[in-house]
């Protein structure tokens, strides 16, 4: 040490020479003693050996992070790569997760990362967005299986129920799985959905008529000419209901509905699989009106009891309640209590006139399924937050 000391002189080169046969801790070490003496030694070494870890330690953060940085980067380009070959090259999770040597669950788990990440969102861009998103409340707010909004475009009237007529008659194909029976109600929408209903090979499925239907006016809307209609688009079979709809007293009524025949076919549209029904409004467009069932009298009645809608001919009103009253009486058909013990009633519906009757029977939750337009569909939401 006292010959270090000495040669307090030594030039740059001598201390390269150091370095090379010393660590660096030693290193700084003689350094200090060289420049503060021997004396004060113990106390630089202490000092030194606080200094050193604390510089360790910086030194080692530093590299920790920069790794951290590195494993970062890696991830987020794996997580790029493969939402890149999922959304971009529509290669199938398998596909991805063979290519890039992993299993399929976590390619699942990385296309999610890359969602919460930020790395992809997914816009939906299309016209139907809306309409999806009023099917969404619809069955959110009513409790409803299946919601179908159809986009007006701005068709009115008859295009219109004829656009309404037809999704009807896409959705109920595309269940006709497990259906061996169907029941049918009657009205203008309903015989849209018969129309536009395609031909199909479901020799198994019989169809029933759900409520009576006898005259010369409008036959071609009768639940009887339905169920004749769509059975034969089925190649499947129908049961017919020979009576009215609505008869004139109570008592020609229970004679009625104690013929066998009658009571079989009401049964059978008791346990039907799923049933086709409209929502009326005997008061604005009223083909209740038409056909002749209602005159003004019974108009001012159903109004006077609180009455916003029919289905089948059965009425109710603005909280889903039956009418109970003598009108309600001399109906042949399936009773709103019974619709309600159907597996799966699917309502058609066109016409903003119609929103308070089908507000009722949603709350009565007589349907399960809602098919409607799109400007109707806004109207029922619309009301219903009111």
């Amino acid at each position: 040490m006292q010959q270090v000391k000495m040669n307090l002189n030594f030039s740059l080169h001598d201390c390269k020479t150091i370095i090379t046969r010393i660590n660096v801790n030693t290193f700084i070490r003689v350094i200090l003693i060289l420049v503060c003496g021997l004396r004060q030694k113990v106390i630089l070494e202490k000092l030194w050996c606080k200094m050193f870890l604390y510089i360790t330690f910086v030194i080692q953060g530093s590299i920790a992070v920069k790794e951290m940085a590195k494993v970062d980067w890696q991830e987020r380009r794996q997580l790029v790569k493969v939402s890149s070959l999922y959304y971009n090259d529509g290669l199938t999770q398998a596909q991805i997760a063979q290519k890039v040597g992993v299993s399929r669950p976590v390619i699942s788990k990385l296309l999610q990362r890359a969602k919460d990440e930020g790395i992809v969102k997914v816009y939906i861009k299309d016209e139907s967005v809306h309409t999806v998103e009023l099917e969404r409340e619809l069955e959110r707010f009513f409790g409803l299986a299946d919601a179908v909004v159809v986009p007006n475009n701005g068709l009115t009237g008859e295009v219109a129920k004829r656009e309404v007529g037809q999704a009807g008659a896409n959705y109920i194909s595309n269940i006709m799985k497990d259906v061996k029976s169907i029941g049918i109600s009657w009205g203008e929408t309903l015989a849209n959905l018969v129309q536009e209903y395609p031909f199909e090979r479901r020799e198994e499925v019989t169809v029933v008529p759900l409520e009576g239907g006898m005259g010369v006016k409008q036959v071609q809307i009768h639940a009887n000419q339905l169920a004749n209609e769509l059975a034969k688009k089925l190649h499947g079979t129908c049961t017919y209901l020979y009576a009215p709809a609505i008869v004139e007293t109570e008592e020609l009524k229970e004679r009625l509905m104690g013929m066998q025949d009658i009571q079989t076919v009401l049964e059978s549209g008791r346990n039907v699989d799923i049933a086709l029904v409209g929502i009326g409004n005997p008061f604005a467009d009223s083909t209740l009106m038409k056909l002749g069932y209602l005159q003004e009298a019974d108009l001012s009645h159903l109004r006077e009891v609180g009455t916003v809608g029919d289905i089948g001919i059965r009425f109710f009103n603005e909280n889903g309640q039956s009418i109970q009253d003598t009108l309600n009486t001399k109906v042949i058909g399936i009773t709103l209590e019974e619709f309600k013990k159907i597996k799966k009633v699917i309502a058609v519906v066109e016409g903003e006139h119609k929103v308070e009757s089908v507000l009722g029977a949603l709350r009565g939750q007589f349907i399960d399924v809602l098919i409607t337009d799109e400007r109707t569909a806004s109207a029922i939401l619309k009301k219903y937050h009111e």
